[in-house]
């Protein structure tokens, strides 16, 4: 039996730090488990100008980390331990990945330039461009390569291992052959993204499944898992449609089954449909604040999907309302295409102008948006919740740790590129926290493989239909009706799901293992919506039973999920920590004396 010190889970920007902090911090028993080293999230996805959020670094605008803890407070649902901890490291971890040559701009003097993106009151965002998580992944793992820590890769986890003291291991199975291996480990730091695999309409690169259900297994709370992010992008290719993609005034169409083509958003809206998409550039995540604005775009881009309709959005012609030119935009509208030299042509001209790498980014993937069309739909993005960790990233189980997306520490809004940071922060506090503890004994761990059905495999039907009802109840436009109907099916899935899943051989158990993830983690998800939506209705990114936002003002709780079961608890302070610089410096001289 292999063993280890600490497990990191998961090859992408958190799980790469995590081990290359630890490293650092002189913890060298470690390996990192995954089922492909080049899968994931942080390594295949972007957006036009994929944006990096920390503590301003240039001009003479004022910031500070208590200011920055308030802006991603003030999103709702946050608790301030995790709020202050993501402000206070957001320059050390953003110089980590600059000196580790991630290449994000400055001037000629060193000022790291800023933009102000999505919730965000000053000018905190940065980019090195439309792939900066591929960019930090890559980055991040040269140096972990570097360091020559273990990589267990065609390996997924498929069950953490715990006694009453805490973590004991890790069970994973080969995706190649289906054979499991036990290996012990006194720390787990879970760091396996979002749950990618819950919905049919997502944005998550075809790669990303997620781990949350190892949690959901594990017994440990799930935070927040009701709080999402959706927005329209492409499904041919999943992509997020955000920026010049609207702001090029592209033309909205939909197709019936026999072909018949209308301009669903014209029809719907007249001559408002151009300043709407061009404000998606902007407002890229469904809001139910702007039901009335900008989200009428998601509303209609859904509702037509539903008619069994086909929705694409079409860079080859100019939209109906453009006929006799751009005077009739708002200002806003005008003004930008002006600044940009862009009060030309088509939509695929005006994004050569404007964006030549977001045309480039589709052709490298055999979409040629000069002559084709782009498939969309309104498509789930981010998970905001998570599982629930303490300020320094461990769950309930002593040892059992989680960083990035997978952690339950954002809320119901978040400033764009504020995830990026917290795979940062996350991993080098758990990192931290695991360093600074004794070792710990337990028992070596022991897990029985259960009962296997063998036949004619069902696993690729059972994910797409549980896909396929969730994206149609339980995305951002929600029915109680039916989210109840889907979670009592899930629960049965789950009781019986070792005698209702069938695989064909021993080389489905990892897929067997990742439909299971999907069911516990789906069952968590949809009691959270649940019990949100009794609760707070309306808020956020959810549409419940297509009733108005009611009006509840800055979220002061959180959903805490157990299983199936949840409840609303209240969220904690901003904390008020020692400042005083001497009794700091007396802090740190004990600390220092009493290392051995």
């Amino acid at each position: 039996m292999k063993s280890y010190h600490t497990i990191v889970i998961g090859t992408g920007c958190a799980g790469f730090n995590a081990a290359d902090r630890l490293y650092d911090f002189g913890i060298r028993d470690i390996a990192i488990v995954t089922e492909g080293r080049f899968m994931g999230t942080s390594r295949n996805t972007g957006s036009d100008k994929q944006t990096y959020y920390k503590l301003s670094l240039c001009g003479a605008d004022g910031d500070s980390v208590r200011e920055m803890a308030d802006t991603l407070y003030s999103g709702g649902g946050v608790m301030g331990e995790h709020a202050l901890c993501e402000a206070a490291y957001s320059v050390r971890c953003f110089m980590h990945l600059v000196e580790l040559g991630v290449p994000f701009p400055t001037n000629e003097y060193g000022e790291y330039a800023g933009y102000k993106t999505d919730h965000d009151p000053r000018t905190r965002a940065t980019s090195s461009g439309p792939l900066t998580s591929k960019y930090m992944t890559e980055a991040l793992e040269k140096s972990v390569l570097k360091k020559g820590i273990e990589i267990l890769d065609f390996r997924r986890a498929v069950k953490i291992l715990a006694d009453e003291n805490g973590v004991t291991g890790l069970v994973t199975v080969s995706t190649v052959t289906g054979e499991l291996e036990i290996i012990s480990a006194q720390n787990i730091i879970l760091c396996t993204g979002g749950p990618a695999g819950i919905y049919k309409n997502t944005v998550y690169p075809e790669s990303q499944h997620g781990g949350t259900g190892l949690a959901v297994d594990a017994g440990v709370p799930l935070s927040n898992m009701e709080e999402w992010q959706y927005g329209i992008a492409s499904t041919k290719f999943r992509w997020n449609l955000s920026g010049t993609y609207q702001q090029v005034l592209p033309r909205y169409i939909s197709v019936s089954p026999d072909g018949t083509e209308r301009e669903f958003l014209y029809d719907a809206l007249g001559k408002e449909s151009l300043d709407l998409i061009f404000l998606k550039g902007y407002q890229w995540p469904f809001d139910t604040r702007k039901t009335e604005g900008s989200s009428k775009v998601d509303l209609l881009v859904a509702a037509e999907i539903k008619q069994g309709r086909h929705v694409y959005m079409d860079f080859m012609h100019n939209p109906k309302g453009l006929e006799g030119g751009f005077d009739g935009l708002s200002n806003e509208t005008y003004d930008y295409l002006s600044r940009s030299h862009a009060l030309f042509g088509t939509p695929i001209e005006r994004l050569e102008k404007m964006n030549q790498g977001a045309i480039e980014l589709y052709a490298n993937h055999g979409i040629d948006l000069y002559t084709e069309p782009l498939e969309i739909a309104v498509c789930a993005q981010h998970c905001n919740g998570g599982v629930a960790v303490d300020g320094n990233w461990q769950t309930e189980t002593e040892g059992l740790y989680v960083a990035g997306e997978a952690a339950g520490t954002f809320g119901v809004y978040r400033p764009g590129g504020s995830a990026l940071n917290s795979t940062q922060v996350g991993s080098l506090r758990a990192a931290e926290h695991i360093a600074s503890k004794p070792q710990r004994t337990h028992a070596s761990p022991v897990y029985t493989l259960p009962k296997l059905r063998y036949g004619q495999s069902n696993v690729a039907t059972l994910l797409d239909e549980l896909q396929t009802q969730m994206s149609r109840v339980a995305d951002f436009d929600r029915s109680t009706d039916g989210m109840r109907a889907h979670l009592e099916k899930v629960k049965q899935l789950t009781a019986h799901f070792f005698e209702v899943a069938v695989i064909s051989d021993e080389t489905e158990i990892a897929e067997l293992f990742k439909l299971y993830d999907t069911v516990l983690t789906q069952g968590a998800v949809l009691s959270a919506m649940l019990t949100s939506a009794d609760t707070l209705g309306t808020h956020g990114a959810s549409l419940v039973d297509r009733l108005p936002d009611r009006n509840v003002g800055t979220r002061k709780t959180r959903t805490i999920t157990r299983g199936t079961a949840s409840e609303i608890c209240e969220i904690s302070p901003m904390p008020s920590p020692e400042l005083w610089f001497e009794t700091l410096l007396a802090q740190q001289r004990e600390r220092l004396n009493k290392q051995p």
